[in-house]
């Protein structure tokens, strides 16, 4: 499958930062031309941690989660069939270990491949990154920690990172005729 020279990004919002007990709780996604989805998830029946502090950080509770989440398999199955064959994170311990979270549980494989964001960067531009997120952050005005918001995030910093004659080449990507 080929997608536009500009790379699609992912973000989860997990239950807490135990990469043992944690699932996620919300995830959203930035495509190519910068169009957003996300979905709350509802917690699979056997996903029982809960973290009262990372609920003051990302705001949603797990009762709205029960009330208006969708279904593990509707989240997975729309990911596939939405996102390009690569999608890029920038926290990619947490965000492979909560989408192989969300996919063992609806028991359906991704049809993409999560790769971080440092691949599509060299050195100079990793040293840029956080300066540059921070005033990408301030410009939009959005409250981070909700998935579509940072994926959103991430999609404006590369942008601003990334020349465009780079990221022509890019691994994995190419025009569509």
């Amino acid at each position: 499958m080929t997608t536009d020279i500009r790379p699609a990004f992912i973000d989860f919002e997990a239950s807490s930062l135990d990469l043992i007990a944690s699932y996620p709780i919300e995830v959203g996604i930035c495509m190519p031309d910068g169009e957003l989805h996300s979905w709350l998830i509802a917690p699979h029946v056997l996903w029982q941690d809960w973290s009262e502090s990372a609920e003051q950080v990302h705001g949603i509770s797990r009762e709205t989660l029960q009330s208006e989440g969708a279904s593990v398999s509707e989240v997975a199955e729309s990911l596939n069939r939405l996102l390009p064959n690569q999608v890029f994170c920038d926290a990619w311990t947490f965000d492979s270990f909560w989408l192989h979270r969300l996919f063992r549980a609806a028991r359906v494989r991704p049809e993409f491949q999560l790769e971080s964001i440092s691949m599509l960067l060299d050195s100079q531009q990793v040293r840029e990154w956080a300066g540059v997120r921070q005033r990408v952050i301030n410009d939009l005005g959005l409250p981070v920690h909700r998935a579509a918001n940072d994926a959103l995030i991430l999609h404006k910093t590369w942008e601003q990172i990334v020349p465009q004659q780079q990221s022509e080449s890019l691994p994995g990507h190419s025009h569509q005729a």
